[in-house]
């Protein structure tokens, strides 16, 4: 089978020269199925573990989390059935889905929505699944809540979004400077500037002095004063990234307004936890309340041009990027 193989540590995608190696099809012991993956979202997290920025991260390995294919072998019942998954393990503690080939315990294996097409099913794990177990942890969502997203034009931000929109709260959302809001969504999405409004403020004028029920900051520290200063009494706070690990903390203002902190890490979880995540998700993506990403056709890349994709995640590429293992060739009828 073809696949992408990172045999070392680097400092940059350049030095890092993944290569594509050919290895035998495996075949499916019991209780395992055999995936052949048609689509495979590139992460900010699998480009990380590549470059030696996950300490628990075995070497060599196959990078990728995210995925959606065809079963081939295995359970009778499951055969040909399309799937999409993602996993934690994948691509950091054993191989992961930047591969023709891909072999999973069955019971992690999920029937992809039919309205979801293949490269787009590929590019819904790791955002959508960060974006539910925060609001998960954190207490989902209610009509009427105040939601305020943290870099709501973010992958992770548009999925938060676009649940906290289908449940039927108010959401506000963050950038740095102004821009519309770009993804879907269920309802109104009042973005604010963080370059020219006081965001605390504007959330509380808006509210009637409330504030928001819920912060979920994928960014962290540079907006963690603000978000903080905008809780509602009650109010949570989901964190799942930063840039710096320290910041100012006023306990007393984090008890007197009976606050919560969630911190996510979804490394943590494994592909068995996340096909339960999206056996969540699956109904609001088959009624269409929830969407996928776009995928473009300049932002799909082979297996053996995986560097480039990986170059284009490191360098901050807004549009998610998908490796398309099995050439379209091979997909075409005989």
């Amino acid at each position: 089978m073809n696949t992408v193989r990172v045999n070392e540590k680097a400092a940059s995608i350049d030095l890092l020269a993944p290569t594509l190696s050919t290895t035998e099809r495996p075949i499916a012991q019991p209780g395992q199925c055999v995936i052949e993956v048609h689509s495979a979202g590139v992460n900010p997290s699998d480009v990380k573990a590549a470059l030696g920025a996950m300490p628990h991260a075995v070497w060599p390995r196959t990078p990728g989390r995210d995925y959606a294919g065809v079963v081939i072998d295995g359970p009778a019942e499951l055969l040909g059935v399309e799937v999409w998954g993602s996993g934690g393990e994948l691509g950091i503690r054993r191989d992961g889905t930047h591969a023709r080939y891909l072999v999973l315990d069955t019971a992690a294996v999920r029937a992809k929505p039919a309205s979801v097409s293949m490269l787009e099913a590929g590019a819904v794990g790791v955002p959508f699944i960060t974006a539910y177990e925060g609001l998960r942890r954190a207490g989902l969502p209610q009509a009427g809540d105040v939601v305020l997203v943290m870099g709501g034009n973010g992958k992770v931000g548009q999925a938060t979004i676009q649940l906290a929109t289908r449940a039927g709260a108010r959401v506000f959302a963050v950038e740095r400077s102004k821009e519309a809001y770009i993804g879907h969504a269920s309802g109104a999405v009042d973005m604010i500037a963080a370059d020219t409004q006081d965001i605390a403020a504007y959330v509380r004028d808006k509210t009637g002095g409330h504030g928001a029920d819920i912060v979920y900051n994928t960014v962290g520290s540079p907006y963690f004063e603000q978000a903080n200063a905008a809780l509602a009494t009650g109010g949570r706070q989901i964190f799942i990234s930063t840039i710096d690990r320290a910041v100012p903390f006023d306990i007393f203002a984090f008890y007197r307004g009976q606050h919560t902190y969630v911190g996510i890490d979804t490394l943590a979880l494994d592909s068995l936890a996340c096909a339960r995540i999206l056996d969540a998700l699956a109904p609001g993506f088959a009624d269409g309340t929830l969407k996928p990403f776009p995928v473009l056709a300049d932002t799909i890349y082979a297996l053996k041009d995986a560097a480039q994709g990986y170059r284009a995640v490191l360098g901050g590429a807004r549009e998610r990027v998908v490796l398309q293992p099995v050439p379209q060739s091979d997909l075409l009828p005989a």
